[in-house]
């Protein structure tokens, strides 16, 4: 479903190119005054009409439907002349509806120095409109049945409804993201941006200019026009930063001025900027020892660690395993319209796995199998080799004393080989072996 956000409109009704937005059933939704201007249409003669009724020729709808961007298509209706970029907008990978953005030409100068700023101004706008709206995920994808689990969850709602920061901590592929983005649905500022960053995706001469955006012409290869950082894009919202432990020294006093002061400076900037965000940070590391190693400020710990949350791996929360996988299994089924499920033996090797990628390498291996399985039925025979091999490992393991005893007895009988089976050979073995020819008998009749 497709709205239109106030913080949306306010963006959008301050521009002086026009604006027009269609769902994905084609109906107008919203134009803004500058539209109306352009076009001389009104409200009252668009706004939740089909387009294509109202406007013959249009072709928004079918750059919608066929997921394609239009730049500079021109149009003339009576004695206006306007040209018109279309983009489709995308929701978790589904188009949802559509946009133009509409200049108005007076002259050949007017309409390159318009279609250069366009090209400009709708690349901004695909930014924008991708980065607004919630996480991915709720508390609901959250499977929970294992003891642990339902106390992590439970207490992760709790910290939802607070605003402070909060800091996740575990191993990594345990859901450090997943949980981020249900807290942020959960929160006050679930109508707001959720913009999640992986600070070590970055190299680290561009995570501040990601960070807090640029001025133009404040560096070698800035983009004219300058660029919008993810501090002002998450305003009123949630920012995820994932890794934060990867986040190097210089740059932590800068994140911790802006927890402090609430106001950002792009680079090349002079301006400061308000920013509201809420932070929520991950790592899966120790950031007790890196402070404890100077490779962490402790006074931004404590500003990101108000809320901290540890999620348990897989390997300590077994009741959930199975639940997880036939959730994977499920979600396939339905892509691919299928009928899968696991059987009994498969759900017991998985149990038995100590994951050592947690949900991400379970994931993995589910879908694996799935794809190579014929059947209804996954088996434990079905799974890769690397899966079923420590499970036999373990089964082959012993207490020490067992295995100890088997190696001696082992030992003693290649003596035996070397000075003869009667009973001087076996004297003979016990003297080199240091045993008594009592103590030879006894560990061989074991």
């Amino acid at each position: 479903m497709l709205e239109i956000i106030e913080q949306t409109k306010l963006l959008f009704d301050s521009l002086y190119d026009g604006i027009l937005i269609i769902d994905k059933n084609g109906i107008v939704k919203y134009i803004n005054s500058a539209y109306t201007r352009i076009t001389k249409v009104t409200e009252e003669e668009i706004l939740g009409k089909y387009l294509v009724d109202i406007r013959p020729g249009s072709q928004l709808t079918s750059a919608m439907k066929n997921e394609e961007i239009k730049v500079g298509v021109h149009r003339k209706i009576g004695d206006v002349e306007y040209l018109v970029n279309m983009v489709p907008i995308f929701k978790n990978g589904v188009v949802i509806g559509a946009i133009s953005l509409v200049n108005e030409l007076r002259d050949i100068y007017k309409l390159t120095k318009k279609l250069n700023l366009s090209k400009i101004i709708i690349e901004n706008l695909k930014e924008h409109v991708k980065t607004l709206g919630n996480g991915k995920y709720t508390f609901d994808d959250i499977v929970a049945v294992d003891k642990k689990s339902v106390k992590v969850k439970k207490y992760a709602k709790r910290i939802a409804l607070t605003d402070s920061n909060v800091l996740i901590t575990g191993e990594s592929g345990t859901g450090k993201e997943l949980y981020a983005s249900a807290i942020h649905n959960y929160s006050p500022r679930k109508e707001f941006p959720f913009i999640p960053v992986n600070c070590a995706s970055f190299e680290k001469n561009l995570i501040e200019s990601e960070l807090f955006g640029y001025e133009e012409g404040s560096f070698t290869g800035a983009k004219k026009n300058g660029k919008t950082g993810l501090f002002q894009l998450a305003h009123e919202g949630t920012l995820f930063l994932d890794e934060i432990g990867e986040l190097e020294y210089g740059l932590q006093g800068k994140l911790l001025r802006v927890l402090q002061e609430k106001v950002i400076r792009k680079i090349g900037g002079e301006k400061e900027i308000p920013v509201n965000v809420r932070l929520i940070c991950a790592t899966n590391k120790n950031l007790d020892e890196m402070v404890k190693d100077g490779k962490f400020r402790k006074d931004l710990y404590y500003r990101v660690a108000i809320m901290p949350i540890e999620i348990p791996p897989l390997k300590e929360k077994r009741d959930d395993i199975v639940p997880i996988a036939q959730k994977f299994v499920q979600e396939l089924n339905l892509k691919y319209q299928k009928n899968m499920n696991l059987d009994d033996s498969s759900m017991e090797l998985l149990t038995h796995y100590d994951w050592h990628g947690n949900i991400r390498e379970l994931r993995n291996v589910i879908e694996f199998t799935f794809n190579m399985t014929e059947g209804d039925f996954i088996r434990a025979e079905d799974f890769p080799e690397t899966i079923k091999n420590e499970e036999d490992m373990k089964s082959e393991i012993q207490p020490l004393k067992v295995k100890m005893a088997q190696l001696e007895k082992k030992y003693i009988k290649s003596a035996v080989d070397v000075f003869g089976d009667d009973v001087m050979g076996k004297k003979k073995a016990s003297e080199a072996l240091g045993i008594s020819l009592a103590t030879l008998y006894n560990k061989l009749s074991k």
